[in-house]
């Protein structure tokens, strides 16, 4: 009986003592910290590591994160300038940089942050109106976070960033803003068709007017062309005539040859014929029924048998002549109002 209790007392003396051990024992890991109490009273912090402590006497405390946290509170009702209420969601970026602070000096630091941050943000948006809040998240986010690592510096943390994730106004506001938004895309696709289209006309009114313009110059140019062309036709024609010095009589028998070609126009029912006329006619039987003037080029080089042809082409115009004459005269009588002599 004695050696089994004294084996049983053995057997607890050691668990103890492996307890004892254990409980002595404490491993940190890293990026993490352990508050440990002596006798009630604050003693000492445990880094990461392998720690030793003085079980029954010492009281270590559960582990602090020392990373940085993110932690997002729900939409916190707050009210602008002009009286209207919106739904903010905010996202707080913080780290734990004194494990005893945020221990002995905040009973809850989560819940702590959150309520300064909602006060804090009911502050800052309650002096904006709602487009200035829409649009100043920026300012928002500088001044909650001036505000949080202030008032959270004694409680061993440190703010880091305070962002805004949603701004929610009452749906009647989102539906005038939506009717906004569209009215100003209206505006803007009317007035970029508008531009389009002005400038679209006054691009085509320039091809227009650029067009008119070489269409005119070309006109022009065409038109100078053709008096030059013109001009220096006449002036070789003249410069021919005067070279090969023609008589009165040639120009006569010209003259004649012309007159069939008028004839023969198609709705000529009468003959407009100068008073000169019958005096070049005379001219021209003269002509005829004289010798022509020969040149002294052309006595140098007439033979008898040009002359005989000569002569017989001069019986053949005044022929053709007289026939002109007698066709003018008939249609002359022909007509009513008779033949108009130009004065």
């Amino acid at each position: 009986m004695e050696a089994s209790a004294f084996l049983i007392a053995g057997v607890i003396v050691a668990l103890l003592a492996v307890f004892t051990v254990v409980r002595a024992v404490r491993i940190v890991p890293q990026a993490r910290a352990r508050n440990v109490e002596r006798l009630g009273r604050y003693h000492r912090t445990l880094k990461p590591g392998l720690s030793l402590v003085i079980p029954y006497i010492d009281r270590v405390y559960p582990v602090i994160d020392l990373r940085e946290q993110v932690v997002s509170f729900k939409p916190q009702p707050v009210i602008t300038e002009d009286n209207l209420v919106v739904e903010i969601d905010t996202v707080l970026y913080f780290q734990v940089t004194d494990p005893r602070a945020a221990f002995y000096e905040i009973a809850n630091f989560l819940q702590a942050v959150e309520q300064l941050t909602v006060t804090t943000l009911r502050n800052v948006v309650g002096s904006m109106d709602l487009e200035k809040t829409l649009t100043s998240r920026d300012t928002i986010n500088s001044q909650l976070r001036g505000v949080l690592d202030e008032a959270t510096g004694k409680w061993g943390l440190r703010v880091n960033r305070v962002e805004i994730k949603a701004i929610d106004p009452p749906q009647t506001i989102k539906d005038a803003m939506q009717k906004q938004m569209r009215a100003e895309r209206d505006k803007r696709a009317a007035i970029l068709g508008a531009e389009g289209q002005r400038q679209s006309q006054i691009l085509t009114a320039e091809g227009d007017k650029q067009a008119a313009v070489l269409r005119a110059e070309g006109n022009r140019t065409a038109e100078i062309l053709k008096a030059e062309g013109q001009s220096r036709a006449i002036d070789e024609v003249f410069q021919a005539v005067h070279r090969n010095d023609p008589d009165p009589g040639l120009l006569a028998y010209q003259y004649l040859q012309v007159l069939p070609q008028l004839a023969q126009g198609a709705g000529s029912t009468f003959f407009v014929i100068p008073s000169e006329v019958t005096t070049a006619l005379q001219g021209v039987s003269r002509a005829f029924t004289e010798s022509l003037p020969q040149s002294p080029a052309t006595r140098e080089q007439a033979t008898d048998e040009g002359a005989a042809q000569a002569a017989s082409d001069t019986a053949q115009a005044a022929e053709a002549a007289a026939q002109a004459l007698a066709d003018a005269a008939r249609a002359n009588r022909a007509t009513p109002e008779g033949l108009r002599r130009a004065p």
